[in-house]
This record gives structure tokens, sequence and C-alpha cells, in this order.
């Protein structure tokens, strides 16, 4: 028996926080595709690659300010 392959999307919110959502389906309010889709492990690993500093963009901004 085979399983169907879900193909999900790495979106990202204004905070610059990355996560996937399954694609097809409406994204949530403040989140926006940030242009690579596929397998969830294809995502995440993307992720891993792109997200290099977890803290939120606003708090980065205040503390570059300092």
């Amino acid at each position: 028996m085979s399983q169907k392959q879900v193909t999900y999307l790495v979106v990202v919110n204004d905070e610059g926080q990355y996560s996937i959502w399954w694609d097809g389906r409406e994204l949530p309010a403040g989140w926006h595709a940030e242009g690579t889709r596929g397998g969830k492990e294809e995502c995440l690993a993307h992720i891993d690659e792109v997200w290099t500093d977890m803290r939120p963009l606003s708090l980065r901004r205040r503390m570059e300010s300092v």
C-alpha cells in the first residue's frame, strides 16, 4: 500500500520565524510562503540552513540599536 506524499511550504512571519505549512491550505494570518516547497524533511532541512538566528526580528533590531 502506497502512502500519498504530502507537500509542504516553508513559511515565514514578520518576525523572521520559520515553519512549515501544508501546500494548498490557506496560510495563517501574518505568515507568507518563503518559496521552498517539498517533502517535510526537505523543508525542515532548508529551515535548518537559513534560520540561523532564532531571535525574533524585533528583538534583533532592539539589540542592534543599543
